[in-house]
């Protein structure tokens, strides 16, 4: 670890580095310094400084070494760097925790801020893995038709962004806001330049050299600017993608940057957000949902000392509820609220980020007073008991009488501060309270009734990015409320920015181009990696594999098994004993198998037919290869649309193509998708699906290297 940058009480800490064009940096001759402090004893912890630093050099670093370097790789290797890093992170997160005490970080926030953040490398790791190809190109969505004949396609594609991946994070989460938003970008295969801010950028920056350390990423994919970067976005244009965490005010100067006005960067925001926890009419003060409830707000308000852009700062309760919520929650504070230093094991709730955040929250709380609020617990009177050192704040409830009051839904304390609103108990007058807030990232409805949770969802969904619905059965499984978890979207309309980040795959296409291509059969599957019906086929048939002329693909391992790969059936019959066997044996004897008066009276059917499921098997007895060979097992069907009506005396046969192949990087086998087109004795389409295999990369597997990996 690099110790010149944590804090020293016999020597002053040397400029917090950046790490930009490959290399470790610090200006020689800084004349703009800043001081970063202990949020706890007030002691330097670093000085922070980028006069000078050449933001346009870790541009086009990025956008050269970092483009090439990712490159060379494809989506499901760089998925497995994410696990990597996050298993080295995880060997060296006590590392993490001793420099985020200076926060005011407790132990319990470590776990949110580090442990949350490797979490989230492990998540996109695997999603990567098992939800997108091994490839670098991604299909969205299915083939439109655009010609009669099948000879002109249409598609969507996603293909990586050719430029860096800036993000500018705030304060309250230097590791989780990092790695959330680096993950993606680098499945992706986008380089990324991160931007700290200044009072908790010593903590990133531990952690980005932590990431270099373990000799696991790409040269050019990840560079740290420790300091300001004022003229960052001068340097880029539509090629690169800006993802920025923070205050609404300076969200919206960056959105009026030119290069984002007339060039096109790509912009994504999360601001500000004064998120709610409703609850609702069907909840009294003796059920369940009422305690999980307030312990969610408790939480919420003294989880990172209240500094999370998920926190709750509305509590909207029933008119009739609202003394005991309030009083509720005087309890829950009382029990489970101690501030103090977060190296304290009896601490919960640290001391604020930094002395300026202190004075920002204690001014938000004064200006709510001044509009009206009630200090019901808490508030600047306060603040003579707590320590004298330190940006420490009391947890603080307020209450309104008039739940409209501008100010609650316009000011974000952002610290240990919550407000506590009373609606009529009419869910529409809760629904216009919670929209004040102009739109949130969150919101936290307690209820215990279905018609109730929809009524709210379709009433509030529109102003939040999430929401999570609280009862008796999921208070113990819950996430909770503050907590955006890597599978789900975070962000929200408005006031929250308009952004949108996380949500599994869908991170990572954000930072992806979709495209519409269009073309034959044979170029769209050249561009994908995708077979299509009508591109070009090796095709064998039974005759073809019984007189050695030709090779069944279930024969072939990964090595030699290529997209196109097809074998073409005989045709078998179908008789009326082989339905009315299989009705028997199954118990399947909907009438149309087995009634021939009620099967011609059916619009759909000429007479009794045979079952779907009963052409589908005998499709599986048609292209099946028996013997022992590199396809090691069946894991399911996909897509299976049946299409025409097949009677007794009618033939079918199957056409099976490899379509897809995804060759697992830790495994000794990988993934194909067949496939399978039934069609009648009048080349009629009977049924259309994906047959989904498990095939060795080489056979025998016995024979097969471990470190040795098919393209």
């Amino acid at each position: 670890m690099n110790t010149q940058t944590q804090a020293s009480e016999t020597q002053e800490p040397q400029i917090l580095p950046s790490f930009v064009a490959g290399k470790w940096w610090r200006p020689e001759d800084p004349q703009k310094i800043a001081d970063v402090r202990n949020a706890t004893t007030g002691e330097l912890v670093a000085r922070v400084s980028t006069d000078g630093i050449d933001t346009a050099g870790a541009v086009d670093h990025g956008r050269t070494v970092g483009q090439a370097a990712l490159g060379q790789l494809r989506i499901h290797d760089r998925a497995l760097i994410l696990k990597q890093l996050a298993q080295y992170l995880g060997e060296h997160k006590e590392e993490l925790y001793e420099i985020s005490y200076a926060t005011g970080a407790t132990a319990k926030d470590h776990l949110i801020d580090i442990d949350g953040g490797i979490g989230t490398l492990f998540t996109f790791s695997s999603k990567g893995r098992r939800e997108l190809p091994n490839a670098n190109v991604i299909v969205d969505g299915a083939v439109e038709q655009l010609s009669r004949d099948g000879s002109f396609l249409g598609e969507h594609i996603y293909t990586r962004l050719s430029g860096v991946a800036v993000q500018i994070n705030a304060f309250n989460f230097p590791v989780w806001g990092m790695l959330e938003k680096f993950a993606p970008a680098f499945i992706a295969g986008v380089p990324t330049i991160v931007k700290p801010a200044t009072p908790t950028g010593y903590v990133t920056e531990a952690c980005v050299r932590l990431m270099l350390d373990s000799g696991l990423l790409p040269e050019g994919s990840l560079q740290l600017i420790s300091g300001a970067a004022r003229d960052l976005l001068d340097h880029l244009d539509a090629r690169d993608h800006v993802a920025f965490t923070g205050s609404a005010a300076t969200a919206q100067s960056l959105r009026a940057h030119t290069n984002v006005q007339e060039k096109g960067v790509r912009f994504t925001a999360e601001t500000d957000s004064l998120n709610a926890a409703i609850m609702a009419p069907d909840v009294t003060e003796d059920s369940p949902e009422f305690e999980a409830f307030v312990k969610s707000v408790v939480l919420e308000i003294t989880a990172k000392a209240g500094q999370k852009c998920t926190a709750i700062r509305r509590v909207i309760v029933p008119q009739s509820l609202k003394p005991a919520v309030i009083g509720a929650l005087r309890e829950r504070v009382a029990q489970r609220a101690v501030v103090g230093n977060p190296r304290d094991s009896a601490t919960t709730v640290g001391p604020l980020a930094s002395d300026d955040q202190h004075f920002e929250v204690l001014r938000s709380v004064r200006t709510l007073i001044d509009a009206g609020a009630t200090v019901e617990l808490g508030g600047p009177e306060e603040l003579a008991s707590l320590p004298d050192q330190g940006a420490f704040f009391p947890v603080t409830v307020l209450s309104f009488d008039n739940a409209r009051t501008p100010a609650v839904h316009e000011l974000e304390a952002f610290g240990p501060v919550t407000s506590v609103l009373g609606y009529s108990g009419d869910i529409a007058d809760a629904v216009e309270i919670a929209a004040l807030g102009g739109g949130s990232l969150v919101a936290t409805v307690c209820t215990h009734s279905p018609e109730l949770a929809a009524q709210f969802a379709s009433g509030i969904g529109a102003y939040h990015g999430r929401v999570l619905f609280l009862d008796r059965d999921d208070a113990k499984t819950s996430t909770g409320h503050g907590s955006p978890v890597p599978h789900l979207v975070h962000g929200g309309p408005g006031r929250a920015g308009g952004g949108e980040e996380l949500g599994g795959v869908r991170a990572v296409k954000h930072y992806m181009q979709r495209t519409a291509v269009q073309g034959s059969p044979d170029l769209l599957t050249g561009i994908t990696g995708k077979w299509h019906w009508g591109a070009t086929a090796n095709t064998v048939t039974r005759e073809d594999v019984e007189n050695g002329t030709g090779e069944h693909p279930f024969r072939k391992s990964l090595q030699t098994l290529r997209i196109g790969d097809q074998f073409v059936s005989d045709l078998r019959t179908v008789s009326l004993e082989d339905i009315l066997e299989f009705a028997e044996k199954t118990g399947d004897t909907f009438y149309a198998h087995t009634d021939e008066e009620a099967a011609m009276a059916n619009p759909f059917f000429p007479r009794r037919v045979a079952h779907g499921y009963l052409l589908v098997s005998w499709a599986a007895g048609l292209f099946v290869e028996p013997a022992p060979g590199p396809v090691l097992a069946n894991y399911g069907l996909e897509n299976l649309r049946f299409i025409t009506p097949v009677t007794y005396d009618d033939a079918i046969r199957v056409t099976l193509t490899a379509k897809k192949i995804t060759p697992r990087v830790t495994d000794e086998y990988g993934e194909v998708a067949w496939d399978a087109r039934l069609t009648n004795q009048k080349d009629e389409i009977v049924a259309t699906y994906d047959v989904l295999t498990l095939v060795a990369k080489r056979w025998p597997v016995a024979d097969s290297g471990a470190d040795q990996d098919v393209a």
